[in-house]
Parts: C-alpha cells; sequence; structure tokens
C-alpha cells in the first residue's frame, strides 16, 4: 500500500518574546521523512540561536547521509552545557520515518513523545544510551496506517502552572486530550492546532515558556486530479478528458468554460448548484463521476485565501472548521490541504473569451499565478505537485 507521511507543525511565543526559542526542521529525502524538534535553553534570541543552530545541525548531517549516532555525537560535543544551572543549552528530539512505518526515535531531555494509534497511547519500548556524555533514549518501532506520533517542547507541560493548574499540564494529561480529540480522518494539522490551542488557554493567552507540537501521521497516499481551463488545441479535448475520467483519486474540474467541455466529451449533463453557500463564492457545479466542479479564477482566489489562513502559525481552529464550508473554494481548500497526499494539475492555456471585456479587472495571468502559488503551498507541506500545461 502507498502511504504518504504527513507533518505539522507549530509553536507559541513566550509572552513578549519576538523570536521562539523552540526550532523545527522536517526534511524529505526519497522515502524518508526527518523531523527534528530543538528547545533552546530559556527564550529569546539567545534560544532562538541555539535552537536553529541544533536542528539545523541534525537535519543538514541526517539528509547528508550521516547515521543517527554520528548526528548525536557532533550535536552533543558542540553544545555547550550552562555552568549556572548544568544543564544542556538545548534540548531536541529526532524522528526518521520511512514509507513502510519504520520509525528510529532520538530523544534528549525533551517530554517523551506520544504515538496515537485508534484514539489510544502505545508504549514505545526505550533504551538509555550514552552518547558523547549525555545520555539519550533510543526507540524503533513501527507507525501503521491511521497513527500520530506527538512530539512537544516542554513549554507544553509548563502550560497552566500558577494559574489553572497547580503543576502544569502533565504529559499524562497531554496523552488523555490528544486521545479523546484523535480521529482516523484527522489530519496532523488539526491535532496539532487543537494542542496548541489548549496550551494558550491554560496560559491564558500569555504563554510563559516557548511551547512547539510536531504531529506526524502516516496516511494512505491518495491523489487529486484538477483540470483548470481548456487547452490551447481544442482537438486534445477529448484525450485530456478522458485522462481526467479514468484516474484513480479525487477528479475536480475548476472553470465554466472547462466544466462545459468536460460535459460535452463525456457526454454528461452539467448542473448548477444556483444557491449560494457564501456570497463571495460563485456556486458549484455537478457533473456525473466528478468530485467537485467549480468556477474558475474568482474561486481560486479564494481558495488560495483560505489556505494562506489554514498554513499560517497565526490561525486559529476557526480556520482549520472553515474547511467544512460547503461553498466551491473551502471543498477545493479542504481536498488540496488535507483530503489528497500528491496534486496533478491540468491547466488549459486558452484564452476565455469572458475575460477580453475591457469592464471585467482579471488579470490573464492571475489563473496561472494562482495554481502556481497553490502548488507553493502543498510543496511546503511535504506533497508532490506535477503542473501539466496544455
Amino acid at each position: 500500500m502507498s502511504v504518504f507521511i504527513e507533518t505539522s507543525n507549530d509553536s507559541l511565543f513566550k509572552y513578549g518574546e519576538e523570536l521562539c526559542g523552540d526550532k523545527v526542521e522536517i526534511v524529505r529525502k526519497g522515502d524518508v521523512v526527518t523531523i527534528v524538534l530543538a528547545d533552546g535553553l530559556g527564550s529569546g534570541v539567545k534560544a532562538n540561536i541555539l535552537s536553529t543552530l541544533t536542528s539545523k545541525i541534525a537535519a543538514t548531517m541526517l539528509a547528508d547521509g550521516a547515521d543517527i549516532y554520528e548526528t548525536v555525537e557532533t550535536m552533543a560535543s558542540t553544545l555547550p552545557v550552562c555552568n549556572v544551572r548544568g544543564l544542556a543549552y538545548c534540548t531536541f528530539t529526532i524522528l526518521r520515518v520511512n514509507k513502510q512505518g519504520q520509525a528510529h526515535l532520538v530523544e534528549f531531555d525533551n517530554p517523551q513523545v506520544i504515538l496515537v494509534r485508534n484514539g489510544k497511547e502505545v508504549a514505545i519500548e526505550k533504551k538509555e544510551i550514552e552518547i558523547g556524555d549525555k545520555k539519550i533514549l533510543e526507540s524503533h518501532f513501527e507507525m501503521k496506517e491511521g497513527d500520530m506520533c506527538i512530539a512537544f517542547s516542554d513549554g507544553a507541560v509548563h502550560a497552566g502552572v500558577g494559574q489553572l493548574l497547580n503543576f502544569g499540564w502533565q504529559r499524562d494529561n497531554i496523552v488523555e486530550y490528544a486521545c479523546r480529540a484523535y480521529g482516523k480522518e484527522m489530519p496532523a494539522r488539526a491535532m496539532t492546532k487543537l494542542l496548541l490551542s489548549a496550551c494558550d488557554s491554560l496560559y491564558d493567552e500569555k504563554p510563559g515558556d516557548d511551547t512547539t507540537f510536531v504531529t506526524t501521521k502516516i496516511r494512505k497516499s491518495r491523489p487529486a486530479h484538477i483540470m483548470v481551463g481548456p487547452p490551447v488545441d481544442g482537438t486534445r479535448d477529448e484525450e485530456i478528458v478522458g485522462r481526467l475520467l479514468n484516474v484513480d483519486g479525487f477528479k475536480v474540474v475548476c472553470g465554466g468554460t472547462t466544466s462545459q467541455i468536460v460535459s460535452r466529451v463525456s457526454g454528461r449533463d452539467l448542473k448548477v448548484k444556483i444557491d449560494y453557500k457564501d456570497p463571495d463564492v460563485p456556486p458549484v457545479g455537478l457533473i456525473e463521476g466528478i468530485d467537485l466542479v467549480t468556477e474558475g479564477v474568482v474561486t481560486l482566489a479564494k481558495t488560495m485565501e483560505i489556505m494562506q489562513k489554514y498554513m499560517s502559525s497565526a490561525s486559529a481552529m476557526d480556520d482549520i472548521f472553515n474547511l467544512y464550508k460547503n461553498d466551491g473554494a473551502s471543498r477545493l481548500a479542504k481536498i488540496l490541504l488535507e483530503d489528497c497526499t500528491r496534486v496533478h494539475f491540468i491547466v488549459g492555456r486558452a484564452l476565455n473569451p469572458a475575460h477580453q471585456n475591457p469592464d471585467l479587472p482579471i488579470d490573464l495571468n492571475l489563473k496561472l499565478r494562482l495554481v502556481k502559488d497553490i502548488a507553493h503551498t502543498m510543496r511546503a507541506m511535504g506533497k508532490d505537485v506535477e503542473i501539466e500545461y496544455c
């Protein structure tokens, strides 16, 4: 079975600080995804520099083929120790997962990661090893489809100390919360945001420490194929529509002229739903065998706006829930952000006669730019994107 390793990370900055003392690096190379979460001692500029140095060393060495022991030894010998507190200036968690689900975990003084399967915590067997005079916890385990592995900095377990909770949000509390929130179809982004939002509430929206969550999920691979605009050469209509109808995965058609071409070539009726779920988004259409039929440029622009809010570090849970609205842009954004794992755009470059009207302020290149911007956002999530022009 083809799988996709989905990752999501986000942070709260310590109240009053402009920089985060936690840093996450994610490297995808071949079948392996490497996630490094580093937590610099203290907060502010110094912590940010230390965590950035740590995560960059680890991610770069591992990506260049160094084994995890050599990498940890380099960091252990490079990073100083605070003379006053006797603590390492930076702690870290390194998780490496391949597409067969084999995971290798190394933890140094960060809270221990949580593995959630079917709404329950799965115990991870660990052994203590010593590398460069530092005691490291090492684990080898298997991740299955639907599993979520959640790593976090100690700002999470300090949430609420002296405010809503006497001893903070202990790891057991985080485990219980994550297991209750878990859903098999739940995206990694939603889990990260839920946990971070809970910490923010416990801190009364004034975090006393930098707080970071990283969620890694094993998902079944599912592609999406999106036809945007008619081809320049009209003789290719049948070929392109035929390919769209015969692929596996989500099938999406964007554009009024494009949907008419698909209807004509397929011999299937095009029906337009005249109810506006959102007055800012044109209504969707219906073609048998096509998962989503939308208008073109306006819907794509709104889709990009939704995606930017969803991916922003300042996004709230409302931006997650916006994907579950029933307008065309929200539905398209949900397919791109949460449902599919890779995308193939078929982008027609024929000029739309409607866009030649001088009264319509529509840039002829806007469609192409929107597709490129959407592709850039998806690649930032680690998803494969192919753009085919016709």
